[in-house]
């Protein structure tokens, strides 16, 4: 797997440090209010796992599956929400929390439909950001790292369900995918 690597773009202890920095801004902007985050799976839930250990405010925890890759590296057009919200968010404080922020079509339709359901507030954090890639105005309110346009893996991040449990995000070898 590690041969698969072409390039290490972030380590395990740059990601360390950084999440722990996004947990106190978190902390600090709802101020002991209690959230509702709503991880995307199945990319985000590494990064959600060291993140809501990073924060001190009160929290509940819910699940989004959404399929924007499937298996290739280009972002499909129209993300599906394959799952539903277990919880109620209604007049709640809403943080969606998702791996990558490539296109903003998967959290814009995310986005639309959490706002749907009328909570108080819906902010968005991301571990990764393409900012190149964005086809729509979507911004995430807070982001771990900027990064350039090349398909990356690790912490999470996969490319045809393989690659997740690495502790560094990498890109992959072209020979991997082509």
């Amino acid at each position: 797997m590690k041969n698969d690597i072409k390039q290490i773009l972030l380590t395990k202890e740059v990601i360390e440090k950084r999440v722990q920095e996004i947990g106190q801004e978190i902390d600090q902007y709802y101020q002991n209010r209690e959230i509702i985050i709503i991880t995307l799976l199945d990319g985000a839930i590494v990064f959600t796992a060291d993140l809501i250990r990073n924060l001190a405010i009160p929290l509940r925890l819910d699940c989004l599956r959404v399929s924007s890759y499937g298996n290739s590296t280009d972002p499909e057009t129209a993300p599906r929400i394959l799952s539903s919200l277990k919880s109620d968010v209604r007049d709640k404080h809403v943080l969606l929390v998702d791996d990558i922020l490539d296109t903003g079509n998967t959290l814009q339709s995310v986005f639309n439909e959490v706002t749907s359901k009328q909570p108080a507030s819906v902010r968005s954090c991301v571990f990764l950001d393409k900012p190149e890639r964005r086809q729509n105005g979507f911004k995430a309110d807070w982001s771990g790292f900027s990064i350039p346009d090349e398909f990356v893996v690790g912490y999470g991040l996969d490319y045809a369900g393989r690659y997740r449990q690495l502790p560094y995000v990498g890109t992959l070898k072209p020979s991997v995918y082509s």
